[in-house]
C-alpha cells in the first residue's frame, strides 16, 4: 500500500472520472530496483503518484444498434469487468434502458441462482463480472423463458456462449477457443453488425412467410375451382392442361420472386415473434380459406358470365384461365406487404424482380390466348378487349377485399 494519502479523497476522485466513462488506473512507483517484482516486497515500498483516466468511447454505429435493437423489442444487455461508475457511464451514453442500477460480481455472488434469476430482468448493467458471472447471467435469462445472445470473446467466455441461444464470437480479437464455442463469429467485432444481421434474419423469415402465405391460398383456389366443378357434375371453368399451365407460369416465377423481397419498413419496429409460433399459423389458414372462396367466387362468376351471354365453352374456359392468372398476380402485390398496406406507391412500384416476372407472365398469357399454335395445344381462344377489361376489374375487387380485410386484421392485433 502507499502511505501517507487520503485513501478517502482518492477514491472520490476515483469515482469521478469513472462516472463520466473513463477507466480509471491508480499509478505508483517503487525507488528499490531488482530483476524481479513481488507482490509482498510492494507492501509499504510504493510512492503514490496519481490518476489516469482512459476513454475509449463507444462507437456511433454502435448507439444506433441499440437504438435499433430497443426498438424491436430486443433489450440489451452489458455485462463487463469495468469499474461500476465507467460501466454506468457507457451504458447512458449507447442507450440502454436502465442505467441507474448495476449489479457488480461481488453482488452476484451474494444471489443465489433464484434471486439472480428473479433481479437480471430489470438490471442492465453489470460490473466487475468474470466469465462465470456470464454462463450464470445466460442461465438467468433463459429461466424467463427468453431466447439469449451472449458475446465473448476469452477462453473462460466458451461456457456462456455455448449455453446462450446464440454465441457471438469476436473475430478480430477473439479466442479460438471463445469461436469454436460461439454459433456465430462477427468479422469486423462491431455491435451494429449484430442489429444489421436481426433484420437481415427478420427479411428472410417475413419473405418465407410471404412465399408460403401466396402459394397456399393460389394453390387452394385453383384446387377448389376444380373440386367444386367435378362434385357439383359442371363443366371444367379451367381444363387439365390449363391449370398445368398456370401452375408452370406462376408457381416458377412469381413465387420466386417474392424471395428477393427488400425489407419492409417497420420490420425492425416490430416485437420478435413467440419463438414457438408456428408458420402454419390461425390467420394463415383463414387468409388461405378466404382467397380460396374469392377465387371460386371470380372464376365461376367469369365462367358463368360467358356462358350465359353464348360464348363457345372453350372461350369461357379461356377467359377463366386468364382470371386465375390475374387473380395470383394481384395476390402478389397484396402479400408483398403483410405487415402494413399494400395501397402505397412504393407498394405498387414493386421491384426490378416483381415487374420482370410480372411482364414475363403477362406476355405468355397474351402468347397462349391469342397465338393459334398456342391455342391448338391449350385450347384457347381470342378474348376480347371488353371481356379483358372485365377480368381486370373482377381481379381489382378481388385485391381491395383481402385489403379491407387485412388493415382490419391489423388494426384488431395492434
Amino acid at each position: 500500500m502507499c502511505e501517507g494519502i487520503d485513501l478517502k479523497h482518492w477514491h472520490d476522485r476515483a469515482e469521478a472520472l469513472a462516472r463520466r466513462g473513463l477507466r480509471v488506473l491508480a499509478l505508483a512507483e517503487r525507488s528499490e530496483t531488482g530483476d524481479r517484482i513481488e507482490v509482498r516486497t510492494l507492501e509499504g515500498g510504493l510512492t503514490f503518484l496519481g490518476l489516469v483516466g482512459l476513454i475509449d468511447p463507444p462507437r456511433p454505429e454502435a448507439i444506433a444498434a441499440v437504438a435499433e435493437c430497443r426498438a424491436a423489442g430486443i433489450r440489451v444487455k452489458m455485462i463487463t469487468g469495468d469499474h461500476a461508475g465507467t460501466a454506468a457511464a457507457i451504458a447512458a451514453q449507447i442507450g440502454l434502458a436502465n442505467v441507474y442500477r448495476v449489479l457488480t460480481g461481488a453482488d452476484l455472488d451474494k444471489l443465489d441462482d433464484a434471486q439472480l434469476a428473479l433481479e437480471v430482468a430489470d438490471v442492465d448493467i453489470f460490473a466487475r463480472t468474470s466469465p462465470e458471472h456470464k454462463l450464470r447471467l445466460v442461465t438467468a435469462l433463459q429461466a424467463h423463458g427468453l431466447s439469449v445472445a451472449m458475446t465473448g470473446d476469452g477462453v473462460n467466455d466458451a461456457p456462456a456462449l455455448k449455453r446462450a441461444d446464440v454465441g457471438i464470437a469476436m473475430a478480430l480479437k477473439g479466442s479460438e477457443a471463445a469461436k469454436e464455442a460461439a454459433d456465430l463469429v462477427l468479422a469486423d467485432d462491431n455491435f451494429a453488425s449484430i442489429a444489421s444481421a436481426v433484420r437481415e434474419g427478420r427479411t428472410v423469415y417475413d419473405n418465407l412467410k410471404k412465399v408460403i402465405n401466396w402459394t397456399l391460398p393460389t394453390n387452394a383456389g385453383e384446387s377448389a375451382v376444380v373440386i367444386l366443378a367435378l362434385l357439383a357434375g359442371l363443366a371444367l371453368p379451367v381444363t387439365a392442361v390449363q391449370i398445368l399451365w398456370v401452375n408452370l407460369i406462376t408457381a416458377i416465377t412469381l413465387g420466386l420472386a417474392l424471395a428477393f423481397e427488400p425489407t419492409e419498413s417497420g420490420t425492425m419496429t416490430r416485437p420478435p415473434r413467440d419463438r414457438n409460433a408456428p408458420i402454419l399459423s390461425g390467420g394463415l389458414v383463414w387468409h388461405v380459406v378466404l382467397v380460396a372462396t374469392l377465387f371460386l367466387a371470380a372464376v365461376f362468376g367469369i365462367f358463368t358470365y360467358a356462358i350465359d351471354r353464348g360464348y363457345p365453352l372453350p372461350l369461357a374456359q379461356t377467359m377463366a384461365m386468364n382470371t386465375l392468372v390475374v387473380l395470383e398476380i394481384f395476390h402478389l402485390f397484396f402479400i408483398r406487404n403483410i405487415h402494413s398496406t399494400s395501397l402505397t406507391w412504393a407498394a405498387a412500384r414493386g421491384t426490378r424482380v416483381i415487374w420482370t416476372v410480372v411482364v414475363t407472365i403477362t406476355t405468355a398469357q397474351l402468347a397462349v390466348t391469342y397465338l393459334p399454335p398456342l391455342q391448338a395445344v391449350l385450347g384457347t381462344m381470342p378474348v376480347s378487349p371488353m371481356d379483358g377489361l372485365l377480368i381486370m376489374a373482377i381481379a381489382a375487387v378481388f385485391f381491395v377485399l383481402i385489403e379491407i380485410e387485412k388493415q382490419v386484421r391489423l388494426g384488431l392485433t395492434r
